[in-house]
């Protein structure tokens, strides 16, 4: 066992999750070498800067319900944090829609006909819908019908992540929709939640200089409490002996390669590399990382001779007439981003795939056919872009393809067999985490390197709190546990129990009501009283009409205590079916908030 004085700490990758590894690390005085392959820290949190102006590579928000996070961004940003509000909307056939989706404002701006037809095939997937969800087509189309899933989620999903929506994996959209609780939300229409739904945020905090700001910082702090981080070193081979990895060879800055040894190691560079890198490696662990796929994007920033452009933090082009996936307005995340207030800053995302003709593509070819798309989108006229640039990101997100769990499953097992490695982070874990997600990954490591535990990482997904939904065959069905759910919110009247209750007492009411009058002799009264026979028939003010009066009044309560409760069942569930219905449609949002 080695002590904690004789521990030294390997962290491969200079993102969110290595990073908070190696600061976690240098904070317990155990001095991390940090071995990341560019020339600045972050991944795909980092920002880039053009002559002055700073361009956030993804558009990223900073909100999380792990309090750890959010201690360490104040900590490190302090006033440079700042609270920004959210809109985003989005651009399909040359019309805005609110997103997350607000149904009259899409039904009104799709036209009548489209949306009765909406309607009905919403109608339609109620009624027979998929019976398993397998895939992210079969999701979406039995929330929301097929004709809304071709409309607003096929064309800009499969623009992403460059394979059909029929082959992306359900769990990917139930990974990214969290906190959907039926009863809660619920409960949200009556009393106000303590804490909000992580996906209907309207607000959230940035770094004044973007999220690079931050891991600069960060980096900044590693180094002064006696840590190392080495940009542009690359790891290039990775050896192990038996069940311990022994060291890791770096190359970088042209001096050669250089041999790094630890006693622990943690990664959060792609898992599919690290099997790569890895000598020896059994067969089929290496066959298992060769089919696990990403996807990469790369972002045209463009300068704007335009005060003000739109109010969107961002913008989703769904339309299939342009290949840009996404535009993100920097001057709207913070006013700093941009150095000259009479000009805007924009960022056109193309999702693709490294090699491909998007990714070949020239720099100034890119920035002309990002010139011409704004135009056609009808944002701002091309002649008012002054100059632009491109900055590509490779492996940006983890692609939930049909054979990529299996295939995890075989990494998983064998990495579970390294006792002094752990995979962290978004793509060390190939798992579609936020950014403090990556960094509870980082934390968990170092406890277990520093304590001793046995935090499972590959078990983590947002914060502790969150659970991811699994879509399998023992799953209970949805609408079993959508009707369980409404039945705890809202109690469920038994329409016989109700019946019976309104029978009896409208028997009793009768009995009551014919024996004072019996006992009264007021003839005016039974006269009136008389009249009831019309409606319960055999019904008079006597000792054997009072009897007759009582079992029609008791058939005539039970039947319609009955069916008002039925109704008012059926009123409830219905009601709280279109409650869920819009709020399920807003938790939607997280399917497009790429970063």
């Amino acid at each position: 066992m080695t002590s904690e004085s004789e521990k030294k700490v390997v962290v491969i990758g200079g993102g969110p999750a290595g990073l908070t590894a190696a600061y976690q690390l240098a904070r317990h005085n155990l001095a991390p070498v940090v071995l990341e392959q560019n020339d600045k820290v972050g991944g795909i949190a980092c920002t880039e800067n053009y002559k002055g102006y700073h361009f956030d590579m993804g558009g990223h928000r900073f909100f999380t319900k792990a309090e750890d996070v959010k201690r360490l961004w104040d900590e490190i940003l302090g006033d440079d944090f700042l609270r920004r509000p959210r809109l985003s909307r989005i651009f399909y056939r040359g019309r805005f829609f609110y997103y997350p989706l607000k149904i009259i404002n899409a039904l009104f701006g799709l036209g009548i006909g489209q949306a009765i037809l909406i309607i009905l095939s919403y109608v339609k997937w109620q009624i027979f819908p998929y019976k398993q969800e397998i895939t992210f087509e079969h999701w979406v189309t039995n929330r929301f019908g097929k004709r809304l899933f071709e409309i607003f989620f096929k064309t800009y999903t499969e623009k992403v992540w460059g394979i059909p929506c029929s082959e992306l994996r359900a769990e990917w959209a139930a990974q990214r929709i969290k906190d959907l609780s039926l009863k809660s939300a619920l409960i949200s229409v009556f009393v106000k939640p303590r804490d909000a739904i992580t996906s209907l945020i309207e607000e959230f905090d940035y770094p004044r200089l973007g999220p690079g700001m931050l891991w600069n910082r960060v980096k900044e702090r590693i180094e002064r409490d006696g840590g190392a981080v080495h940009l542009n070193s690359p790891v290039t081979k990775i050896h192990r002996t038996g069940s311990r990895i022994d060291y890791v060879v770096a190359s970088g800055n042209g001096d050669g390669e250089t041999i790094v040894r630890g006693t622990d190691f943690i990664s959060s560079m792609p898992v599919s590399e690290f099997i790569k890198k890895l000598e020896p490696v059994p067969a089929p662990v290496l066959d298992a990382a060769n089919k696990l796929a990403y996807r990469d994007f790369l972002i045209v920033c463009l300068i704007v001779n335009k005060p003000n452009l739109f109010p969107d933090n961002w913008i989703y082009i769904h339309s299939p007439n342009v290949r840009v996936g996404r535009i993100q307005n920097f001057k709207n995340w913070s006013q700093d981003m941009v150095p000259d207030v009479t000009k805007t800053s924009l960022g056109l995302e193309y999702f693709c795939t490294e090699g491909d003709d998007i990714w070949s593509t020239p720099d100034h070819e890119l920035v002309e056919q990002a010139r011409k798309e704004l135009e056609q989108i009808g944002l701002a006229h091309s002649s008012d872009v002054v100059d632009g640039c491109v900055f590509r990101v490779p492996k940006a997100y983890p692609v939930y393809d049909s054979s990529y769990r299996d295939c995890l499953r075989v990494i998983q097992e064998f990495l579970g067999g390294l006792e002094n490695f752990q995979t962290i982070g978004r793509n060390g874990l190939h798992r579609y985490n936020n950014q403090d997600h990556s960094m509870i990954t980082g934390m968990l490591a170092v406890r277990n390197v520093v304590f001793g535990e046995k935090n499972d990482l590959w078990a983590v997904n947002s914060d502790l709190r969150y659970q991811e939904e699994i879509h399998s065959d023992e799953k209970e069905p949805e609408d079993k546990k959508f009707a369980d759910t409404i039945t705890r919110v809202f109690p469920k009247l038994d329409p016989v129990s109700f019946g019976l209750s309104a029978g009896i007492t409208g028997s009793l009411g009768i009995f009551i009501a014919t024996l004072f009058m019996l006992i009264n002799g007021n003839e005016t009264l039974s006269s009136y009283a008389g009249l009831l026979s019309q409606f319960l028939p055999g019904f008079s003010v006597s000792w054997r009409g009072v009897l007759l009066g009582m079992l029609d009044m008791f058939i005539f309560g039970f039947a319609f205590g009955s069916m008002a409760a039925y109704c008012r069942n059926l009123i409830v569930y219905a009601s709280a079916r279109v409650i869920h219905q819009d709020i399920e449609l807003q938790l939607l949002q997280r399917l497009f908030d790429f970063d």
